[in-house]
């Protein structure tokens, strides 16, 4: 049987969830069914290296039902059968899975640090700019981090090229110190008074980012 291959592009699969979802592990994949359509029908998922992969099973015949692969294909019951099993694969996508737009090795660093440290997971806000991720203080629900991706010529210089920045939270009457136009930059689109933004490049002290971040949840437990 063929089972149909499911785009996940710029997610990332968290195997942790497939469990609580439902899924099973079986060696290296992730396997899940559930029956559709008054039980004729069965969907049957699995998940091999962050690939997705699906095949609709004709319960009345045990076999593979081929027309659900057809993308052209029209009709009522068709219809019914697509929208049933396109909406379980939705959900677990959108229950199960992470943007994973981030390359640098100081972004995924800075990732683990807030899911260490405050068990903070980024948010991703905004379909329309999924490069785009911020985190939450618990407590007030304010935002203490903004990590991105954006042209460099945004915060310096004339290059287009595409760097991967943070925003933080910093002390208003300290700001004018911390700035150097170097290393840290007013913040990006965000209010300069108070927000600061730090190029990861890979050449910063990452035990100096990890101050910042700190001293930022702290800013934004007061606001």
């Amino acid at each position: 049987m063929v089972m149909k291959k499911i785009n996940l592009e710029k997610k990332k699969i968290n195997n942790d969830l497939l469990i609580k979802y439902g899924f099973i592990k079986r060696n290296n994949s992730y396997c899940y069914e559930k029956n559709i359509m008054n039980n004729d029908f069965k969907v049957m998922i699995e998940i091999i290296n962050n690939s997705m992969f699906v095949k609709i099973i004709d319960n009345a015949f045990n076999e593979e039902y081929l027309m659900s692969n057809i993308e052209d294909i029209s009709g009522n019951f068709i219809g019914k059968l697509k929208d049933e099993y396109e909406g379980i694969i939705e959900d677990i996508i959108d229950k199960c899975c992470e943007y994973d737009v981030f390359e640098c090795n100081e972004s995924k660093m800075i990732i683990n640090y807030l899911k260490e440290k405050y068990d903070g997971e980024l948010e991703y806000l905004w379909d329309k700019y999924p490069e785009f991720g911020v985190c939450r203080n618990g407590k007030t629900r304010k935002w203490f981090i903004m990590i991105g991706k954006i042209e460099k010529d945004k915060i310096i210089g004339d290059s287009k090229e595409m760097v991967e920045i943070i925003d933080l939270h910093y002390d208003k009457d300290k700001i004018l110190d911390i700035i150097d136009n170097k290393k840290i930059y007013p913040g990006y689109h965000m209010n300069k008074k108070s927000w600061i933004t730090i190029i990861l490049d890979g050449n910063n002290d990452f035990e100096r980012i990890k101050e910042l971040i700190d001293n930022s949840y702290l800013l934004s437990e007061r606001r």
